[in-house]
């Protein structure tokens, strides 16, 4: 399939469906349990969650537990039968924040002018490692563009080079004719890391193309990880046993080692932005050996289900995700320092609780099963999604998608929706049916840049072969302007991951907050009530890679 193509059905995709699509047909049962979404209760749930007691929900603390037992505690109210581990409404989730020592070192060895000492922090630095306390790596470097395989899309850094036993240097991008979600994808470290084992390399990294830029500490920051019953990394954005070593070259050791092999950085940049590859021998070789320290914490997911109505499928689900966690206590801003996340993510919790709640007023259920899953460490990395994901507490193969709800920002009436994910496969038909039906226009996403479509817990589906989609505001706006993503973008600014996204004080527009639980409800229940499951788009490219679908 040619690049072209894919990139325009992308764009085309939703628009096709509006002219095909047609607005749901509701049983009027349904449609009275949908109206009696009250938008006080939503605004009681994200004033409990977002309370200064639950010292911002923090895996592994206090504030999280109460957390826990007030959506256990909801689930018992609504008759939501437990669906977690050993007949709970619980999954242990196992996570360990790992944190490299900052006397790691570097030394640079070039085949024709001895060796170099690099300076940690200043010249590079290294990614801990959560399975391994000791790391000794020493082997040639490769520049592997921006270490991506996609021969489908006539893009691959690996198709001219020997990576087996090497290091891989990488540009962390994308060619600029790739989609939006594929080139998210496609940076997304998982996939790099997944690429770069796949091709023998032990080592990853990653070059800075910023002079000015400094680079992280993870000494101090650390990087997560969720952990096995047997002590092996379980699932992680940012690990792969066979990928020892993963780290950052400052701009200038990036430009030291282009230069060693005869090669421009910014033309090289330039060339693979324009979808060649320009993969290349670097004449070097590292030894690197650093050590590392581990936290680790015990967290849950909390599953609930509702019991599908047809004898045959209702052993299948679809699954509604939302994460209760936020990051807790931190930094002071304004004299506040706790970051009470009440939009994210106690509206997309709150969500879930009153789409739970419709149910339990309608007195029969649709074919399917229901789960709501309330995941954790989302802040961490999506930890608690990839381990429902990947290790349900139901088999496996019989989810058949995931609505997920994460930080909607419902601070303005909601005109129209932005269903990520959705283009991708059917669940496009009832995006579009359900939106119809409660008067929402569709529309592509404002704002790819974001890259929003990897960086919330429907992406742990997808990557299981789940087809999935995330709901967020549109752009249209009563006045016409249809410019919401500005204000959005304004309220972000003051908001977002800080101690003001906080329910005191907070902007909020509950009617809004009705209608999205009413859309997000409408869609799972569409696809519970089809006989036939969702599927991925003929040739898709995460159907193709995760779907089995060619």
């Amino acid at each position: 399939m040619r690049l072209k193509s894919i990139a325009a059905g992308l764009c085309l995709t939703l628009a096709s469906s509006a002219a095909l699509a047609q607005t749901a047909d509701v049983p009027k049962r349904v449609a009275k349990a949908m109206e009696k979404v009250k938008p006080s209760d939503i605004r009681s749930h994200i004033a409990y969650l977002a309370d200064d007691k639950l010292l911002g929900r923090k895996p592994g603390t206090p504030g999280y537990q109460m957390a826990v037992d007030y959506v256990t505690d909801q689930f018992k109210k609504l008759n939501v039968q437990p669906a977690g581990e050993n007949g709970t409404y619980l999954q242990t989730v196992r996570v360990r924040t790992a944190f490299t020592d900052p006397n790691a070192t570097m030394q640079l060895s070039a085949d024709t002018a001895g060796t170099e000492d690099l300076i940690y922090g200043k010249d590079f630095i290294l990614f801990p490692n959560a399975a391994e306390k000791q790391v000794e790596v020493d082997a040639p470097l490769v520049f592997a563009g921006f270490g991506i395989s996609a021969p489908d899309l006539n893009y691959d850094d690996y198709a001219n080079i020997d990576a087996k036993g090497k290091v891989v240097v990488i540009l962390r991008s994308a060619p600029e004719s790739f989609p939006s979600t594929v080139a998210s994808y496609s940076m997304d470290m998982q996939t790099i890391l997944n690429t770069a084992a796949a091709n023998g390399a032990v080592g990853v990294l990653l070059g800075s193309m910023n002079p000015k830029s400094g680079l992280p500490d993870f000494s101090t920051r650390g990087m997560s990880s969720v952990m096995g019953a047997d002590g092996q990394v379980a699932a992680s954005r940012s690990h792969h046993e066979d990928v020892k070593l993963m780290g950052m070259l400052h701009y200038n050791t990036l430009q030291k080692l282009m230069a060693g092999a005869g090669l421009d950085l910014q033309q090289v940049a330039s060339t693979i932005k324009s979808g060649k590859a320009a993969s290349a021998i670097l004449p070097f070789s590292i030894k690197g050996s650093f050590s590392n320290r581990f936290e680790d914490i015990e967290t849950y997911n909390v599953v609930g289900k509702i019991e599908g109505s047809d004898p045959v499928l209702k052993n299948e689900y679809v699954v509604h995700s939302a994460h209760l966690d936020h990051v807790g206590v931190g930094r002071p801003i304004d004299g506040d320092s706790i970051y009470n996340g009440a939009h994210d993510n106690a509206s997309g919790v709150a969500s879930l609780l009153e789409i739970a709640h419709v149910y339990a007023n309608v007195k029969k259920k649709p074919k399917r099963s229901i789960l709501i899953v309330m995941v954790t460490a989302e802040e961490m990395g999506l930890l608690g999604s990839a381990y429902f994901a990947k290790f349900p507490t139901v088999p496996a193969a019989q989810m058949v998608a995931n609505v997920n709800t994460d930080m909607p920002t419902l601070i303005a009436p909601l005109l129209s929706v932005v269903p990520l994910g959705a283009a991708h496969s059917s669940l496009q038909e009832e995006v579009k049916q359900a939106s119809n039906y409660l008067g929402l226009d569709v529309e592509e996403d404002p704002e790819p840049e974001q890259n929003r479509f990897v960086r919330s817990d429907q992406y742990s589906f997808v990557v299981q072969g789940v087809p999935a989609l995330h709901i967020k505001y549109g752009n249209k706006t009563s006045d016409g302007k249809n410019n919401l993503d500005e204000t959005v973008k304004v309220w972000r600014e003051k908001y977002y991951h800080k101690p003001q996204d906080n329910f005191e004080g907070g902007i909020f527009d509950f009617d809004a907050a009705k209608k999205y639980v009413q859309l997000n409800f409408l869609i799972g229940y569409l696809v519970a009530q089809d006989e036939e499951r969702p599927s991925w788009n003929q040739g898709d490219f995460f159907g193709t890679r995760f779907g089995g679908k060619e």
